[in-house]
């Protein structure tokens, strides 16, 4: 066995370009009595993407708490489009691209597809806020790490 932590991590999904992608299995306990993937869990779903995103992009939810003028993220904003139900064991990718930072607000779109067929759109407005939940604009080290990605 080898000692690497890394070979234990679960997967962040990865970047195509300036798009991150995010394989989510369905299971039983996202789904209702029918089998169909209960409405409150795509938000579940998108905020994984969006994480995962921030993350492989080199940007970490716990150093940003950890600076000496912490910040966090809030969802200010979500619109969600639900166009086909997630039935359980499928296999859906959650698809995410940061598409603008504006003062303090990110500004995010999503999709969740199984294969070809769309199943759900969000459009996301996050803000950066400190501690104290005031809206901040975002670090420098944060929009440079970003910057690329940006459309």
């Amino acid at each position: 066995m080898s000692g690497d932590s890394k070979a234990s991590e679960p997967s962040a999904g990865w970047l195509d370009g300036r798009e991150h992608l995010l394989p989510v299995r369905i299971y039983y306990e996202d789904t209702d009595f029918t089998g169909v993937v209960y409405h409150a869990n795509y938000l579940r779903y998108f905020e994984r993407g969006r994480s995962d995103f921030l993350r492989l992009a080199g940007v970490s939810h716990q150093a940003l708490l950890e600076t000496p003028d912490p910040a966090a993220f809030t969802v200010t904003r979500i619109e969600v489009e639900f166009r086909r139900p997630a039935r359980i064991d499928d296999a859906l990718l959650v698809r995410t691209t940061y598409d603008r930072v504006k003062g303090p607000r990110l500004y995010i779109s999503q999709s969740i597809v199984r294969g070809a067929e769309l199943i759900a759109t969000a459009q996301v407005e996050a803000a950066c806020i400190d501690l104290a939940g005031r809206a901040r604009r975002p670090s420098a080290g944060l929009v440079a790490a970003l910057k690329p990605l940006l459309s």
